[in-house]
C-alpha cells in the first residue's frame, strides 16, 4: 500500500493475482479514471468537448442541464454555473457522488430511470434550459427538445456503440448492446426528426490503449454495463473469465498494450425559435 492508503500499482509483469487484487482494492469514484490515467489512454478526438461546453455555459445564455453527469466531475469543472442549472444521472452509485460535488455549486441533481425501466422522461418543465449538455449519455431527442427554450442549444458527444467491442471479443463475451445501435447518422436523423436544426456533426474513429491487466479490470469495474458478469471482480467473476484474462495478462507482461476501439462523434443542434 502507498502512504495514502491507495494500493501500489503493480508492474505490468507482476503476477496475475497482484493485478486482480489491485483492481479489486482500488475504489471507484463516479467516472473518475485518474487511478489508471497513464495506463488506459484514449486517442483524443479533434475537438475539445469541455472547451465547447465552457463556451456555452459562460455565454450568458441561461440555465444549463447536464445529462448523465456521472459523478459530476466534468460539469463541476465548468463552474461558475448559471442559476437554475441541473444535472441528471441514471447510475444509482453515482448519484450521491454527483450531489456532493454539484449541490454546493447550486446544481439540482436528479436521479432518472433508464430506457429499459422508467423511460427517458426528464423531470423538468418545458423550456426550462438554455443549454443541454450530454457527454456519453443516452439521448432522447424529443425530451431534450421539450426542456430547451426556443433557440436553446444541445451539445452532445456520444460513444459510438462499437466502443469496447475488442475487449468483449477477447474475453469471449458479447456486447450487451447492438454495435450498430448508436451512430452519428442515426443520431442526426433522430434529432432532425424531432425538430432540431443541426449545426455541427463530426465523427472520430478513436482507440483506447490498456497498458496492463489491472487497468483493464478496473476500467470494467467503472463501466459496469459493458461486461456486467465481471464488474464485481469477485472470485466467481474472475474465475468465469480466468482463461482469457490470463492470456491477456501474458500479452501485457510481454510488453504489449491491448488496443480497443473508442469511436466518438459530436453534434451541436438547436431548437428553432
Amino acid at each position: 500500500m502507498s502512504e495514502a492508503g491507495v494500493p501500489t500499482v503493480p508492474d505490468r509483469a507482476a503476477s496475475f493475482e497482484a493485478h486482480v487484487e489491485w483492481a479489486r482494492a482500488t475504489p471507484v469514484d463516479g467516472f473518475d479514471l485518474s487511478p489508471i490515467a497513464d495506463r488506459c489512454v484514449e486517442e483524443p478526438p479533434p475537438w475539445d468537448y469541455l472547451v465547447l461546453a465552457r463556451e456555452l455555459v459562460g455565454g450568458g445564455r441561461g440555465p444549463v442541464l447536464d445529462l448523465g453527469t456521472g459523478g459530476g466531475e466534468a460539469f463541476a469543472s465548468l463552474a461558475p454555473l448559471p442559476p437554475g442549472s441541473a444535472a441528471t444521472e441514471g447510475w444509482p452509485p453515482n448519484v450521491p457522488v454527483a450531489r456532493r460535488r454539484l449541490e454546493p455549486l447550486g446544481v439540482d441533481v436528479r436521479q432518472v430511470g433508464s430506457s429499459k425501466g422508467e423511460g427517458l422522461m426528464l423531470p423538468f418543465l418545458d423550456g426550462r434550459f438554455a443549454v443541454v449538455l450530454d457527454r456519453h449519455e443516452e439521448l432522447d431527442a424529443s425530451e431534450v427538445l421539450r426542456v430547451l427554450e426556443p433557440g436553446g442549444v444541445l451539445l452532445t458527444q456520444q460513444v459510438d456503440s462499437r466502443d469496447g467491442i475488442r475487449v468483449n471479443t477477447a474475453l469471449g463475451a458479447q456486447l450487451p448492446w447492438d454495435p450498430d445501435d448508436v451512430t452519428l447518422e442515426g443520431t442526426v436523423a433522430d434529432l432532425a426528426e424531432a425538430g432540431f436544426v443541426i449545426d455541427v456533426a463530426r465523427e472520430h474513429v478513436g482507440t483506447r490503449h490498456f497498458h496492463d491487466l489491472s487497468s483493464l479490470l478496473w476500467y470494467l469495474k467503472v463501466v459496469a454495463w459493458q461486461l456486467p458478469e465481471i464488474a464485481s471482480l469477485s472470485p466467481e467473476a474472475i474465475g468465469r473469465y480466468e482463461a482469457p484474462l490470463r492470456a491477456l495478462h501474458m500479452h501485457f507482461a510481454a510488453g504489449n498494450d491491448f488496443v480497443d476501439e473508442a469511436p466518438r462523434f459530436l453534434v451541436v443542434a438547436r431548437k428553432p425559435f
